[in-house]
């Protein structure tokens, strides 16, 4: 009632918002901020208590995957986690074996980690940490991938022509996944007859403990080399089917700097030696000991000389080692690399005690 009676009542409120607004226009002092001359130099606020960082997009890229895989078996090779999508990733409308998998929360992103070369079927299967734009991209990639259908289920899963590939996704730098743990440098040259390469352009990398890894970067002369080199994807060296992988120069320098490649000095060393250890790969879970003596049948062995091999939580890899009686036994049993156990066709590989011990020893 006081501004009412003072201040309403003896004026007309219209022209109080005719001489507001010609202040305005004018642009009156009143309307800049005051100067030092008219108040103190204000402190800055004081700094947040904390700093809030968000969780990172719970999303994990595979890379490896079987060409026929499917998204139960993405699941079930997560077994324990929320799987909120399984997205395969395709090139030219053939699947690449990758994919991207959306997890229920972000502390599950370790947990998926710790599954990393563990198998589905008779891959082992490579996973690796990403992000929301990465996997947001491949979705778009997907979209434009397949149009008129759905990028995401039931997709082709057939061996991709190499030659439609795009050349922007090769570096000159191929990695070779699946070698035989005593490849030489010149059997990797000879897999290569058609291009021209040499010893030195040839990695082979190492694991954590220095010995072979099965795996190699090889440096081609031109990134069109490299892409026109993918022809062999999942061609055979010896008895092993090798994978191919377009990689990037940064790649082999980072796996330099880890000291992930292979020393001269242990390239030198004889590997080829006779062995009385063969692995096996592609066993189906619930095969037990039992199953390996009936599929090596015509040899002589024990449940002793079986090692079946489990990862750290206790759950069968789908490998194991056989010691046989001697080295022509452990030659003449390699005849049966391919041969069915089950419903699964058994890979098998000249092995040794040491890399026995050492996979039942971590508990693979």
């Amino acid at each position: 009632m006081f501004y009412r009676g003072k201040y309403l009542e003896t004026g007309d409120a219209r022209e109080m918002g005719l001489k507001r607004q010609r202040l305005m226009d004018q642009e009156s002092s009143y309307y800049v901020t005051p100067g030092p001359s008219y108040m103190y130099d204000a402190p800055p606020p004081p700094p947040p208590l904390y700093s809030y960082i968000p969780p990172p997009f719970p999303v994990v890229r595979l890379r490896g995957l079987p060409f026929d895989c499917e998204e139960a078996e993405v699941v079930d090779f997560f077994h324990g986690l929320d799987v909120i999508d399984v997205l395969f990733v395709h090139k030219g409308g053939k699947f690449i074996g990758e994919a991207y998998c959306v997890l229920g929360y972000p502390l599950q992103i370790d947990f998926a980690l710790q599954r990393n070369r563990q198998n589905i079927g008779r891959r082992y299967v490579e996973v690796f940490r990403s992000r929301r734009d990465e996997y947001y991209k491949a979705i778009a990639n997907e979209v434009l991938d397949a149009p008129g259908g759905s990028p995401r289920r039931g997709a082709s899963r057939a061996r991709s022509s190499d030659g439609t590939r795009d050349l922007s996704e090769f570096k000159g730098v191929l990695r070779l996944r699946g070698l035989p743990f005593s490849v030489s440098k010149e059997e990797i040259v000879n897999f290569f007859k058609d291009f021209v390469l040499s010893e030195e352009k040839i990695h082979l990398i190492a694991t954590s403990e220095g010995r072979p890894a099965g795996e190699a970067f090889v440096e081609f002369a031109s990134p069109e080399d490299s892409r026109d080199a993918m022809s062999r994807d999942r061609m055979t060296l010896r008895y092993r089917y090798i994978e191919l992988f377009p990689a990037s120069r940064e790649e082999l320098e980072e796996a330099d700097s880890r000291g992930r490649l292979l020393s001269n000095s242990c390239e030198d060393k004889d590997s080829t030696e006779p062995t009385t250890v063969l692995r096996m790969r592609g066993l189906p879970f619930s095969a037990g000991k039992d199953d390996v003596l009936d599929f090596f049948k015509n040899f002589t062995l024990s449940e002793k000389s079986i090692h079946i091999s489990f990862n750290h939580e206790g759950r069968p890899t789908g490998e194991a080692f056989v010691e046989f009686a001697s080295v022509d036994d452990a030659k003449a049993a390699l005849a049966k690399d391919r041969m069915t156990l089950g419903s699964r066709y058994i890979e098998l590989f000249s092995s040794s005690l040491e890399e026995m011990s050492e996979s039942t020893s971590r508990g693979r």
